[in-house]
């Protein structure tokens, strides 16, 4: 017997998810596979004694977009944290993003025309002509403290090597705010869903198929051999693609780089509040990872004693998961030529950041995956 359908979606994540439960709407069926024992890709979150534990990192939504805010309130209800990071260099405490807070901590000021000058001064003191290097874009933007205790181990951590190697474009601006406000970020709308955004996805893929632990190239081998043995077979018209472009072209053209993270887990029963905070940045290189993440002040205290994470960044190689596109104009030239193949695979189309090649944010990736249904409904 053959089961037949309009779309194979190939990844259970948000953007899948959301083509999927869009196509219905117009009457497309979908098959959503996906290698991972569970649905919602990275934005994954389990529970335990009554915290949420978001598993592959902190995912705060934020918008200014009130189509893509209505959108997602459709799924759940939000609550209404900010996102407030703190960031720690050697036992010193700052407030992120840098703000006149930050500032007022590391030079004692209290006026906007205060740390105004304290940074020029710096900046006219290093006398950086054309930056040659992430180092020296920092500091001509910065200025040395805020480089030196905040931007520089950090960033060196992230991206595994020193900020002299690195090329300058990679920082085109530092978010420097000469007001007293800790919000990270400036979008209209920010909240955490209450729940979790698993039950978001679960309601998203209501109706529609669902096979976990299966990887598309075993699927498709397996389909194809159930077909010409006559045995029961899957078919389908297309396919979305949300897995790395270059993997799936068998990396014929070389590897684009990403940038992968290691998570440990701590679950400490014995203590309701770890560090007072939902995220805790280490500035400093020889602290091996980046933040500190305390799951339950996403929601306010929620739940019995405490669970954290630490998030580890690593360089990423063939069967690690690839978390962040490494944009370069190296791999940003060879992305574009996996596109023009991409481009010519016939019934196949390419999502999501990985796909796609492109770091999103999660109301960018709804956008992107309304774009694409448009584009197919057409």
């Amino acid at each position: 017997m053959n089961r037949h359908f309009d779309y194979l979606v190939v990844g259970a994540g948000l953007f899948g998810s959301v083509f999927s439960h869009e196509m219905k709407k117009h009457g497309r069926i979908c098959l959503v596979i996906d290698k991972r024992e569970h649905i919602a890709g990275n934005v994954y979150t389990s529970i335990k004694r009554g915290i949420r534990i978001h598993e592959y990192g902190a995912h705060i939504f934020h918008t200014s977009n009130p189509k893509i805010w209505n959108y997602i309130n459709g799924f759940a209800e939000f609550n209404h944290f900010v996102n407030s990071p703190m960031a720690v260099y050697r036992g010193e405490i700052y407030n992120l993003p840098f703000n006149m807070n930050t500032f007022s901590r590391l030079w004692g000021v209290r006026t906007p025309k205060e740390a105004e000058a304290k940074i020029r001064s710096q900046i006219e003191n290093l006398s950086i002509g054309e930056p040659q290097n992430l180092e020296e874009q920092a500091l001509s933007l910065a200025g040395s403290d805020v480089y030196e205790k905040l931007i520089k181990g950090y960033t060196e951590k992230q991206w595994g090597r020193s900020c002299r190697e690195l090329p300058a474009f990679i920082i085109k601006r530092v978010p420097l705010r000469f007001t007293y406000d800790n919000n990270y970020f400036t979008d209209r709308y920010q909240g955490i869903p209450i729940g979790g955004y698993t039950p978001i996805i679960t309601k998203m893929l209501e109706g529609i198929e669902v096979m976990l632990r299966t990887d598309y190239r075993e699927f498709c081998r397996q389909q194809k051999e159930n077909a010409s043995a006559g045995r029961d077979f899957i078919s389908y018209d297309k396919v979305l693609y949300t897995g790395m472009v270059d993997e799936y072209f068998d990396y014929c053209l070389g590897n684009l780089e990403y940038r992968s993270l290691r998570f440990e887990k701590e679950d400490i029963p014995e203590c309701d509040n770890f560090q007072g905070n939902a995220v805790v940045n280490y500035t400093e290189r020889e602290i091996p990872y980046t933040r500190i993440i305390e799951h339950k002040h996403f929601e306010f205290g929620a739940g019995e004693g405490t669970v954290i994470t630490r998030e580890y960044p690593a360089a990423w190689k063939p069967g690690d998961e690839p978390y962040y596109p490494v944009n370069d104009e190296r791999n940003n030239d060879l992305f574009l030529k996996y596109q023009e193949l991409a481009a010519k695979e016939k019934g196949v189309i390419f999502g999501g950041r990985l796909g796609q090649y492109r770091y999103y944010d999660m109301d960018k990736v709804i956008e992107a995956a309304f774009e694409m249904v448009e584009k197919e409904v057409k």
